[in-house]
């Protein structure tokens, strides 16, 4: 698939499984992760690997967060299981480095790039992947787990796995759309 055609069709894929990338596949997906705009070379990320008993790990950080937040029942039990809805969960933190000339939110929005260029670079290799945050990217007890703190944010939970079904691309969107001329 070329360059144009991978980012003008772009798509998420929620349900995944194995097999997982291999460590040749994960190698190009981290390798296009740290390709990404990073004014004055801070590299302002870091991925957080988790896989085969690592998931496992991340279930329980979540668990202990969802406790944490006062969940009971099925949504405490689901905390546990919601990293393994992939063979591979790749979480990435921004590490925000103090610049003159590099603001935090760039710093951001430069871990935020990596996510997106991991994830092309999971189905440009035939993988299925999906970004996702919600409330256990805020949550305190899931931040203290994986060591951020100040600035530092997780942008993004990147799932990746081999698609489930395949997935109908998301309507085309004309971007000429959204642009406003001065």
């Amino acid at each position: 698939m070329d360059a144009l055609t991978l980012l003008t069709t772009r798509h998420s894929s929620p349900r995944l499984t194995l097999p997982a990338p291999t460590p040749q596949q994960l190698d190009v997906i981290f390798n296009a992760g740290a390709r990404v705009p990073d004014h004055a070379g801070l590299t302002p990320w870091e991925f957080i690997l988790a896989q085969d008993e690592g998931l496992n790990r991340l279930g329980e950080i979540f668990f202990e967060a969802a406790q944490a937040r006062g969940e009971q029942g099925e949504a405490l039990a689901r905390a546990r299981l919601l990293p393994t809805r992939a063979p591979v969960v790749i979480t990435v933190v921004s590490r925000v480095s103090e610049h003159p000339k590099v603001p935090a939110m760039e710093q951001h929005l430069s871990a935020g790039c990596a996510v997106m260029a991991m994830q092309m670079a999971a189905q440009a290799q035939g993988l299925g992947g999906i970004w996702r945050t919600g409330s256990y990217a805020t949550d305190p007890v899931v931040r203290r787990a994986l060591k951020v703190d100040g600035e530092d944010q997780i942008v993004g939970f990147l799932y990746l796995g081999t698609p489930v079904i395949k997935v109908t691309p998301k309507r085309a969107l004309d971007g000429t759309g959204f642009v406003k001329r001065l």
